[in-house]
């Protein structure tokens, strides 16, 4: 894992990203977030972020184009997607584009954990991990 990498968390949803930044931090990771993707890309943190975790449904970009346009752009940056409405179709698409995880919300630490070192490891092998939550 990177010396101090930082997580950035994307969602519009203010619970679940301060929650997810608490579960970051439980991590002894550095966390930081932003309600929109656009808040993020205009915020200077682009090139400080070693992990992106996005929220699949938010107004302006949704987490999928959050990830397509940091690729397009040249930005690969590991990217797990985070659903309240998981679909299998929608997570097919999100591991063939080169998306680290597609968890469900709500998020599980385990799956978490898992994802973010997955993330940071070496090789960032991708898709191993689909995350469905199931209970």
């Amino acid at each position: 894992m990177p010396k101090n990498p930082v997580v950035t968390i994307v969602d519009d949803d203010d619970l679940v990203r301060d929650s997810t930044v608490d579960l970051v931090t439980a991590m002894d990771l550095t966390a930081v977030a932003f309600p929109s993707a656009i808040d993020f890309l205009n915020s200077g943190r682009l090139h400080d972020t070693g992990c992106l975790i996005a929220d699949v449904q938010m107004p302006g970009m949704t987490g999928i184009e959050l990830h397509d346009h940091l690729r397009g752009s040249g930005n690969v940056i590991p990217t797990i997607l985070i659903t309240a409405y998981p679909d299998e179709g929608d997570r097919s698409r999100a591991l063939r584009a080169g998306v680290a995880c597609y968890l469900a919300k709500p998020l599980r630490f385990s799956d978490l954990f898992t994802c973010i070192h997955q993330a940071f490891g070496p090789g960032e092998e991708r898709g191993e991990h689909t995350g469905e939550n199931h209970g």
